[in-house]
């Protein structure tokens, strides 16, 4: 047998990182170990085939790379084949052969960071699929090119440094990597530091990465982080690069690190349970038991994405107590790998080292144990129309079974339906009514009404869930708006006043009550010749009279809607009051009785107010026969020669009010006793002011004396006069506008002194002589003499 592996390795191609297939000829007994020898006995010596190397990346398709012969058959007589990775196997038809050639051929662009060598099997058979030689091995080495850049395994590196620390200390490392041959340039990394500010107090390790100090003067209190910008750059530092930042920060120092007794800590506790200690972590300190120096405090680094545990330090041991916040479920972990590290409150020294074990992994095993069901929305909220009828469908409030690994039913219950309003599905939890609940019910809290739902699972012993069914009951709009005020006043002349304003309740809940829409009575159209109304806001409205209108007692007739759905509306009366006004507004004196008249007065009121008014006058008669008995004895010495009272024959004969209901009229008693008259009105404050009276202002009045002549008696009662007509608090004496009105075209003449003199002096007095005795001696007083 014979073969010749044809293996021309060029200088320029070896240069090159190819190999190049060419056929050498060497003695039969080296190449072609499947040949028997002539010597007596048959030796079998192993074919070895030296590896063959390409580049990765190479473009030039197909390339060979070496070519098999063998020597059993003549040439076209041996058919040739390879299997293996790359060619019947994945990555398949990188790799092809010549099956009457032998030559081996590469077809596709390799990559040595996915596969750096391929080993491949070849065969030589004869035509008719008879195996000339033993199977043999054929390695295909793939050579590196400078084709990645460093990576940097986290974009910043953390570390921490004593303040103080002397130049050299260890700070942290950085490691990059490079996908390319480790054993070539193109991974041989070096580390730079691009930036750290000014001093240059930090220097890394351009072979290993490690960062340490290089100066004296690290002080947290001036400088508490520095962050330093880090390169990496293969080919030895001239090639490809990547850059990544340190953050350093300096710590305080005590002279002693706390660091735990074991590296590994084993735990064990039971799911679904929260506030429970798991177990305790011990550490060493050398410093002072109890000093902040000693106290350790522990951090969960890894592990407790959630924040299920928590770590507190036992002030009198030192230990870190492990306990379970929130209830560990161990159908989703069975176990907690955590790394935890542990520090002192106080910082360390200066020449204090660091700790060895400064972290520790605790494991913990979570424990099976029935579970109670969960309740997917708890509470429920959900709402329906007050006054729903029984068998209306409320909600569905069902629960499911946290424990997934057994096979459990669930049914539900009531446990708390003050009004047994509710029914509920044993197996479904399906809710529903049984009963029209009352809106008067005490357990219908702002239109909310609760329940409590039990769910439960047929375990030993079983587990219970709660879960709170609140039900919004709806408003319905069944109630019409109400007026309030029913009644009111407005000035008769439209550009006086600020109208009637005009309010709205409402017994139902929002939103079927305001905003409020306010409308005269559609029904009787003639309403807006006369009455305006505008809104002012959602619950109230202003009445308005269009222009002057007859004054008294008018009813109109509004209607009233509310903005519920559907809307209410309802017709009401309104008595409204039209009044004269004065120039702020307000109804004036004179008008009061109208207002009064013109409101209604229930018949069982009126009966009690004139019985009462009946009942004084009777007790009041008595009384006033004998003071005016005593007054007329009291007069007489007064005016010799007079038999009767001048003033009370005035009073009693032609005084002439408003009747009953005026009581604004002018009171006799400021011509009888003045003085006493105004010791009683001096508190009452400043009285309301006539406009009539000359420049609308009460002019002060002296003290007057009591006549104490017959003589004095007409001045006394001139200046009485003059002073009824001058008070602008209160109407004059004889003016008309006390009196009602009872029409036009009387044949008398006006007894008003509004529009005359202030003095007598153009009044004609001699007409009362004509009137009989009494009246002349009044003549004789104000006539002329």
């Amino acid at each position: 047998m014979d073969i010749a592996l044809l293996l021309a390795l060029g200088l320029l191609a070896q240069s090159l990182g190819l190999s190049l297939g060419v056929s050498v000829q060497k003695r039969p007994s080296i190449l072609f170990p499947w040949q028997r020898a002539a010597a007596p006995g048959r030796v079998r010596r192993a074919w070895v085939i030296p590896p063959i190397s390409v580049s990765e990346n190479h473009k030039r398709l197909p390339y060979p790379l070496v070519q098999i012969k063998s020597d059993k058959q003549p040439l076209g007589s041996v058919i040739y084949s390879i299997q293996g990775p790359g060619v019947d196997e994945e990555p398949q038809g990188v790799f092809s052969i010549d099956k009457f050639t032998g030559k081996v051929f590469l077809n596709a662009m390799l990559d040595r960071e996915k596969t750096d060598r391929f080993r491949l099997r070849a065969f030589a058979l004869d035509l008719g699929g008879a195996t000339l030689e033993e199977p043999t091995d054929l390695e295909i080495v793939v050579v590196d090119q400078n084709d990645n850049r460093p990576v940097f395994r986290q974009e910043a590196f953390t570390g921490r440094v004593l303040e103080g620390a002397v130049p050299g200390t260890y700070v942290t490392r950085a490691e990059a990597t490079d996908a390319d041959d480790p054993e070539t340039d193109n991974a041989a990394l070096r580390y730079s530091i691009l930036e750290q500010g000014s001093p240059q107090l930090f220097s890394i390790d351009e072979h290993t990465g490690d960062i340490r100090t290089v100066q004296v003067g690290l002080d947290r209190e001036v400088v508490a982080v520095y962050n330093l910008t880090l390169q990496a750059a293969d080919m030895s530092g001239d090639g490809l690069t990547a850059t990544a930042s340190a953050i350093i920060t300096l710590e305080d120092i005590n002279d002693n690190a706390p660091g735990f007794t074991g590296d590994e800590f084993f735990m064990e506790v039971t799911e679904a349970v929260s506030g429970v200690d798991v177990g305790r972590l011990e550490v060493e300190d050398r410093d002072l038991p109890g000093s902040p120096n000693w106290a350790a405090r522990f951090t969960i680094l890894e592990g407790d994405p959630d924040g299920h545990f928590a770590i507190r330090t036992d002030p009198r041991t030192n230990e870190g107590v492990l306990s379970v916040l929130k209830p560990l479920d161990y159908e989703h972990c069975e176990q907690y790998d955590l790394t935890v590290e542990v520090q002192n409150e106080a910082p360390l020294q200066a020449a204090a080292p660091r700790a060895e074990r400064g972290q520790a992994r605790v494991h913990v095993q979570v424990q099976d144990v029935n579970e109670a069901p969960v309740f997917q929305e708890n509470p429920l909220r959900t709402s329906l129309p007050e006054g729903a009828l029984p068998g209306t469908p409320v909600a569905s409030f069902s629960a499911q079974d946290p424990d997934t690994q057994q096979l459990q039913r669930l049914s539900y219950s009531k446990d708390y339906d003050p009004e047994d309003w509710l029914q509920v599905d044993r197996a479904t939890g399906w809710v529903q009514t049984q009963r029209v609940l009352s809106p008067a019910s005490p357990f219908l809290k702002d239109g909310w009404y609760r329940a409590i739902i039990l769910a439960f699972d047929n375990a030993s012993p079983p587990r219970t869930a709660t879960g709170t069914l609140s039900i919004e009951i709806l408003e319905v709009n069944d109630h019409a708006p109400e007026l309030s005020p029913p009644s009111g006043s407005v000035c008769s002349k439209p550009d006086q006043g600020s109208g009637l304003l005009l309010g709205a309740t409402d017994e139902d809940l929002p939103p079927h009550g305001a905003p409020f829409h306010f409308q005269l009575s559609p029904l009787v159209p003639e309403l807006t010749q006369n009455w305006s109304i505008s809104q002012i806001n959602v619950s109230h409205a202003r009445l308005r009279l269009r222009h002057q209108v007859q004054e008294g007692l008018h009813r109109l007739s509004l209607l009233l809607r509310d903005s519920g759905q559907p809307p209410q509306q309802r017709e009401q009366p309104l008595n409204v009051t039209v009044c004269r006004c004065g120039q702020d507004g307000a109804c004036l004196p004179g008008a009061a009785a109208r207002r009064a008249g013109g409101a209604g007065v229930s018949l069982g009121a009126l009966v009690i107010v004139l019985a009462s008014v009946i009942l004084l006058l009777l007790l009041a008669l008595p009384v006033a026969l004998v003071t005016r008995s005593r007054q007329q004895s009291g007069d007489k010495g007064l005016l010799h020669g007079l038999h009767d009272d001048l003033r009370d024959n005035i009073l009693n004969y032609d005084e002439q009010g408003g009747g009953e209901e005026d009581q604004d009229a002018y009171d006799i008693n400021q011509l009888r006793h003045p003085t006493e008259l105004a010791a009683l009105r001096a508190p009452l404050g400043r009285p309301p002011l006539r406009r009539d009276a000359p420049f609308s202002r009460v002019r002060p009045q002296p003290p007057r004396m009591l006549p104490t002549s017959p003589a004095d008696i007409a001045d006394f009662i001139n200046d009485g006069l003059e002073v009824a007509d001058s008070d602008p608090s209160v109407p004059p004496y004889d003016t008309a506008l006390i009196y009602d009105y009872e029409g036009d075209g009387s044949v008398a003449g006006t007894l008003s002194s509004i529009l005359s003199s202030l003095g007598d002096e153009d009044q004609d007095y001699s007409c009362l002589r004509d009137w009989g005795p009494r009246f002349a001696r009044l003549a004789d007083l104000y006539g002329p003499p």
